[in-house]
């Protein structure tokens, strides 16, 4: 069967002070259509990095992906247009617009990708899209509060439910608990989980939580810019 999701061979390095650093070297791996992979390692290690080049945020200096066997462009418009219809991103802080509503922040993706003129013929259909992912994480009395309303949970799982409003194929979530206490977090991830279960949701996980990675399908580490089986010890 075709992997869903394939990268070869990503490689990235910076410059820093003159001199060179390799963040990503040869990283490379392959997913099925409803997998959850998780990806662990220290802070600084890379794994933000590896997320960027993996959603075409960030182009890398050498390697591909590829996109049910299609390669996919790494920069320009073309990238743009790919990482908008295929990809769905959850950062640690949310990154909301805090002068929209909850609903206006969700329905924010599908303006992005459909364009003004599309957008405004089918505002109805989106509107009743963004509202029901609203309700679905549990938000159905908060579509018309904005950012600062909310609590840390919360403004998250609306930032869940924007990173869905373009039915991605792929969601990367960076540190998705990684600011948000104990308890919180819990439900955060206990959504993304059920989300797997009920959609089929693919996902790929950066942590450098254990236990969030372990409960994953699959983990790896990145380590020294290398992704690799998770160590026994970790």
């Amino acid at each position: 069967m075709q992997p869903l999701l394939e990268v070869r061979k990503l490689s990235k390095a910076y410059r820093i002070g003159g001199q060179g650093l390799q963040v990503l070297l040869d990283v490379g791996f392959s997913m099925e259509q409803g997998e959850i992979l998780s990806i662990m390692g220290q802070s600084g290690s890379g794994k933000s990095t590896l997320l960027h080049q993996i959603g075409l945020l960030d182009e890398p200096d050498a390697g591909e992906i590829l996109f049910r066997g299609e390669r996919l462009p790494l920069a320009g418009p073309k990238a743009a247009w790919a990482r908008n219809r295929w990809f769905g991103f959850v950062f640690q802080f949310y990154h909301l617009l805090p002068e929209f509503t909850t609903l206006e922040n969700v329905l924010m993706p599908s303006l992005i990708l459909q364009g003004w003129g599309s957008w405004r013929r089918r505002r109805g259909e989106l509107k009743d899209r963004a509202s029901s992912l609203l309700e679905r994480v549990g938000l159905k009395e908060r579509m018309q509060h904005r950012p600062p309303q909310l609590s840390g949970g919360e403004r998250q799982r609306v930032a869940i439910a924007r990173a869905l409003m373009n039915k991605p194929a792929v969601l990367l979530c960076d540190e998705p608990t990684g600011n948000l206490d104990r308890r919180t977090a819990a439900g955060v991830r206990d959504l993304l989980w059920d989300l797997n279960r009920t959609d089929r949701q693919t996902m790929v996980v950066v942590t450098h939580d254990a236990n969030l990675a372990r409960q994953a399908g699959r983990t790896l580490a990145l380590v020294d810019g290398r992704l690799g089986p998770l160590p026994d010890d970790a």
